[in-house]
């Protein structure tokens, strides 16, 4: 990795026990990629705290200006990849030896971006009617 990358690591914590970590890997700037390695302990662990740390990772301001995530984690840690089918966009998912790796798109977040696209009333009345006519052309009226 470069120089420049941002290189964080979030826990999650259990009665004052680390049960899930992560470490995170963004670039300068907006719109690239974040990689994350979830890694959860060995042994029991209270439902949601690995979905709690795929959002903490998720709600990292670094990781919302990015536009993709590739994440690895251990297969069969089914709780960390429907969490990130729910924040995430076009979710990919491959086996690699013992580990699922994901890929991802984020979904739109503040730090990247938006362009709005706006139409006077003229505009809309306009964009209205043709699609009014288009529609009645389809349908023969």
């Amino acid at each position: 990795m470069a120089g420049h990358d941002l290189r964080q690591r979030v826990e999650v914590s259990d009665d004052d026990r680390t049960v899930a970590t992560a470490e995170v890997i963004t670039s300068q700037g907006s719109g690239g990629t974040a990689r994350v390695s979830l890694h959860a302990e060995p042994g029991h662990i209270t439902p949601g705290r690995r979905a709690s740390l795929v959002d903490a990772v998720l709600d990292l301001p670094e990781v919302q200006d990015s536009a993709r995530v590739e994440a690895a984690f251990r297969l069969g840690d089914c709780e960390s990849l429907h969490r990130l089918q729910e924040r995430c966009e076009e979710v990919s998912t491959r086996p690699a030896g013992w580990s699922a790796l994901v890929d991802a798109n984020l979904p739109f977040s503040r730090g990247r971006q938006h362009v709005t696209a706006t139409m006077d009333e003229t505009e809309l009345d306009r964009s209205y009617d043709q699609v009014a006519a288009a529609a009645a052309e389809r349908t023969g009226r």
